[in-house]
């Protein structure tokens, strides 16, 4: 029938609820009516209530009947009972008949109520016109007439329309409201079922946010000039990584995070945002409750709420400490030396950039100082890389000590260091003296002895000094001039500073065009091998030194003096040595051949005897060419021994038991330490031609020659004099313990087959019969 915001479903209700009670009452009131009316004889009454009670009992006990059926039986039944008691009884009994309409009306509505009115009052006036029942109005009118019969029927119709009318109008506002009730009622059983879908929805969102890896706060704004705004959520990862629980964060103020390296440009940034309602991105340092700090990267979006006011912020924020401290390793091995922390030749140059960019716009003059420390591979090769690397940390702390912090103390590699001197001043010759002055503190410092492990170790430093005194310079163009006084300091004594100039640079490209030159030199054909004789006391040939000579392609010779050093500095003298070494073995072998075979000394130099592969290139050179290891002599200088003695002498070993000999060049000008004499397997020594130039008329020579004579016939070594250019020299070494000589006095340099010229010269005069005692000169 309904719900109970449906008229139907009330009128239901009602109707049940009216059986019951009609039932009721007519077992109370029907009964002791009927006997009234029985003792009285009026028996219609009696049937027609017993009638009643019977139809009405049967309406309320078939419920299985529609409601509209029983409905009209029950209206049926009242209108029969107004009728018989107006019939029987008189025309009150038209109360009876105002139940049907009245009863309609609730029961039915307005339209069945109107026909149940109608019938009503045309029974009523049909009755009392046919004088079935007694209408009358007073005595001055007949009964059973028209007047009479209309009178009661428009009053009957004007009671009858007024209760109609008032119950339907009633009813209907009645179901109006009811329906409005569930419209209403239907409207919050669908809000209600919303919000439970939207709470049931914020419930999740709000366990994902708390169970989010990103941390998350949202602050509630407070439109109050310095007002705090307050954080009303935190989630369960802002409660992990900062260690604050979340009633001691809400409250609070979103910079209760921040700490001495936090940005404070950004936190001016972020605020400016806010202040506009604008979402910021910031990546800036926070602090844990414990105080450790942590970068993060957040997003900060403003929350509009109704009317579009900004009520509150939502921040996200990611903890992207690791990714910070992987940017900051990979920028400090991009930027800085690993052993000694300082700013690498990148960092520098880009330094370089900005201060030559800064003297281009008038700021002032700056400077660098090329520093080199001088005695460091010593030390690096004798005491192993883990002092030398305590040596360089050190010598880089005494750098950073004596500059401004301002100034950048760079380290290119190996014992290479750059100090980047800024803002010097506009004036150059002030600048200048600022920058030497520096240079000067550096050197002190550095000349200081370096204490590792109970042990001291002295490391001096050549520095040179450059400063962008002209247009056009570049970074790499001071820096090669800084370089370059460097190695005019080193030349000058070393443990000094100096200062670049013009010339220098000029030099520094001869030397390079030299180094160039020379490289292709042996390509081309250039160089070649010649040899001078080496004699006994009669002035017989007894043996010959290779030497190197470079004619350029011009015809123009470079002398041996010029590019022996310019190959030494370069590397270069490894692979000439190398040639050499193959030469000496052929020219031997062509002198065999001539008949001449005699030994033949080749200089090494100390670079080509430290490579790790020498014995077995000399062994290779001596398997491949076939000449005797015995007929070979290493010209060695005192150099060699320098660094690194014991494995020096191991080497040497080594080679002596192929057969090659060694022989110590220049003599008594180098190392003079005569402990090693007796270490080595030495076959000669050659003394320098320095102390022979002014025997025997200086005393001091001439001691020195006869001191190293007498020292080497004690030793058992065979001693040559080389330099030997005036008979008299000749004469005094003769009546000294017979050296070995050679010199311009005998035999100048020359190629081989000139050599082997030479030598067939006294066969040939000999077979002529024509005594020749001497070589020609």
């Amino acid at each position: 029938m309904g719900t109970r915001y449906d008229i139907r479903y009330w009128r239901n209700q009602v109707f049940s609820s009216l059986l019951n009670y009609v039932l009721a009452l007519g077992m109370v009131m029907a009964v002791p009516s009927m006997w009234l009316a029985g003792t009285h004889g009026i028996w219609p009454i009696v049937v027609m209530d017993a009638v009643a009670m019977v139809w009405l009992s049967a309406i309320w006990a078939l419920k299985r009947l529609s409601y509209s059926v029983r409905v009209y039986n029950f209206l049926a039944v009242a209108f029969l009972i107004g009728i018989g008691m107006m019939v029987t009884i008189g025309p009150v009994s038209q109360i009876f008949l105002l139940a049907t309409p009245v009863l309609a009306v609730v029961l039915l509505g307005m339209r069945p109520a109107i026909g149940a009115l109608a019938v009503s009052a045309l029974s009523i006036l049909v009755l009392g016109l046919t004088g079935h029942a007694r209408l009358y109005v007073s005595a001055a009118i007949e009964d059973y007439t028209l007047v009479p019969c209309l009178i009661l029927t428009l009053n009957y119709l004007c009671i009858g329309v007024l209760l109609t009318l008032t119950c339907g109008t009633v009813l209907q506002r009645l179901s109006s409201t009811l329906e409005d009730a569930r419209r209403t009622a239907d409207s919050l059983k669908q809000g209600h079922a919303q919000l439970h879908e939207l709470n049931a929805e914020l419930r999740l969102t709000s366990a994902a946010v708390a169970r989010l890896n990103d941390m998350v706060l949202i602050a509630k704004v407070v439109e109050e000039a310095g007002a705090v705004q307050p954080i009303i959520f935190a989630n369960d990862a802002f409660q992990r990584r900062t260690g604050y629980q979340r009633d001691e964060v809400l409250g609070q103020s979103l910079r209760m995070l921040h700490g001495v390296d936090t940005d404070q440009n950004e936190v001016a940034r972020i605020a400016l945002a806010m202040s506009r309602n604008e979402p910021v991105k910031t990546e800036m340092v926070n602090y844990a409750k414990d105080g450790t700090p942590y970068w993060i990267e957040a997003d900060m979006v403003p929350f509009t709420g109704e009317g579009g006011r900004n009520t509150h912020w939502v921040v996200v924020a990611r903890d992207i400490t690791e990714r910070k401290n992987s940017a900051d390793a990979i920028h400090r091995l991009a930027f800085f030396d690993v052993l000694t922390g300082l700013p690498n030749r990148r960092l520098l140059m880009e330094r370089l950039d900005g201060m030559l960019g800064g003297v281009r716009a008038g700021t002032g003059l700056g400077a660098i100082l090329f520093i080199d420390l001088d005695n460091f591979k010593t030390i690096n090769d004798a005491r192993g890389h883990a002092v030398g690397d305590l040596v360089l940390k050190q010598a880089a702390a005494r750098l950073a000590g004596v500059v401004r912090n301002s100034d950048t103390v760079a380290r290119l590699g190996g014992d290479e260091f750059v100090v980047l001197l800024d803002k010097l001043g506009s004036d150059p010759l002030g600048a200048t003296e600022a920058a030497l002055a520096v240079a000067e503190k550096v050197r002190v410092a550095l000349a200081q002895d370096i204490a590792i492990d109970d042990q001291s170790y002295h490391a001096p430093a050549s520095i040179g000094v450059a400063l962008p005194l002209r247009a056009g310079q570049t970074a790499a163009d001071l820096l090669r001039e800084a370089d370059t006084a460097m190695y005019h300091a080193k030349e000058a004594g070393r443990n000094g500073v100096a200062l670049f100039e013009t010339g220098m640079l000029a030099e520094a490209e001869r030397k390079l065009t030299l180094e160039t030159d020379l490289a292709a030199a042996l390509e081309n054909g250039e160089l070649s091998m010649h040899l001078q004789l080496q004699v006994d006391h009669d002035q017989a040939p007894v043996g010959a030194e290779l030497l190197m000579r470079w004619r350029r392609a011009d015809g123009s010779m470079v002398p041996p003096d010029v590019f022996i050093p310019a190959a030494e500095a370069s590397g270069l003298i490894v692979h000439l040595g190398q040639w050499a070494l193959r030469q000496a073995c052929l020219c031997w072998l062509r002198l065999d051949a001539a008949g001449h075979a005699m030994p033949l000394s080749v200089n090494v130099s100390p670079l080509q005897f430290r490579q790790p592969d020498f014995v077995e290139q000399v062994e290779l050179v001596l398997r491949e060419t076939g000449a005797p290891a015995s007929q070979l002599i290493f010209e060695v200088t005192e150099g060699l021994l320098v660094d690194d003695l014991n494995q020096t002498i191991a080497r040497m070993h080594q080679l002596a038991q192929l057969g090659i000999r060694f022989s110590i060049d220049d003599f008594g000008t180098g190392y003079s330490n005569l402990a090693y004499l007796k270490k080595m397997p030495l076959y000669e020594l050659k003394i320098d031609k320095s102390f022979i130039r002014d025997t025997p008329n200086d005393v001091n020579g001439t001691a020195i020659v006869q001191s190293i004579l007498a020292m080497a016939d004690h030793l058992g070594l065979r001693v040559v004099a080389e330099g030997v250019e005036t008979a008299q020299q000749a004469s005094f070494l003769s009546a000294n313990r017979h050296p070995t000589m050679q010199g311009y006095l005998f035999s100048r340099p020359a190629p081989l087959e000139e050599l082997i010229r030479k030598l067939d010269e006294p066969v040939r005069t000999q077979a002529h019969g024509r005594d020749q005692e001497r070589l020609p000169a």
